[in-house]
């Protein structure tokens, strides 16, 4: 992770609030990654949550990493450079009219707190109607966000299954979103460490050939 990512993060940790429970567990999920999941993240993302939050530190070109061609990307950014970092729709005066406080970025949010995707997961899925019939969240009681899927309204089964398996892609890109570059760190780590016990191969064979030579002597 480059430094800038790796300070946002920092401020991200210390500016959003923490889970006002102490007892709240997170849902127990299995999530697998895959280009289809992720892209089908990317849609929900910028569909939906883009509507309030920003992805500052992704940039428009990066969605290129999973695939997406040219024309698709021009579709996304619209009026955007490839360069220019992908933010949401609304202004920070209006969200702030709106919600009492501007929505967090998301692009380091699975980095900010504790769980990860899983936490993303968890927030999303945790609208529910509490005892007044008020719209709540099991994660974050109060929080601002509105219960964009609509969660706390699902009474069928394969609806919910439906939204869930949807967020679960949103957790997964995001968790991308937060290191896009991973993978291909991961795969130069792999290089270089071959690389290093080839080397220390060549070497040992070498000191085995030269100290046999003195003890000939």
């Amino acid at each position: 992770m480059r430094a800038t990512h790796f300070l946002a993060a920092i401020c991200l940790i210390l500016a959003i609030p923490p889970v006002q429970s102490a007892e709240v567990q997170l849902a127990k999920i299995e999530l697998k990654s895959s280009p289809e999941a992720l892209r089908r993240g990317v849609e929900t993302v910028t569909t939906v949550c883009m509507g309030c939050h920003n992805l500052k530190y992704l940039k428009y070109g990066d969605l290129a990493m999973l695939g997406y061609t040219p024309g698709e990307i021009d579709v996304k950014r619209q009026n955007h450079e490839l360069t220019d970092p992908m933010l949401g729709q609304m202004p920070a005066d209006a969200a702030m009219q709106a919600f009492g406080k501007v929505p967090p970025d998301l692009s380091l949010i699975t980095k900010a707190r504790e769980g990860g995707p899983r936490y993303v997961y968890s927030l999303v899925t945790g609208f529910y109607l509490n005892e007044k019939g008020e719209v709540d969240n099991r994660i974050f009681h109060g929080i601002k966000m509105p219960d964009i899927l609509g969660f706390s309204g699902v009474t069928d089964p394969a609806q919910r299954t439906t939204l869930e398996n949807q967020v679960k892609d949103v957790a997964l890109f995001l968790e991308w979103a937060s290191d896009p570059r991973a993978a291909e760190r991961k795969m130069l780590g792999y290089y270089v460490i071959g690389y290093l016990v080839v080397l220390s191969t060549l070497f040992y064979l070498m000191k085995r050939r030269i100290w046999g030579q003195l003890d000939k002597r």
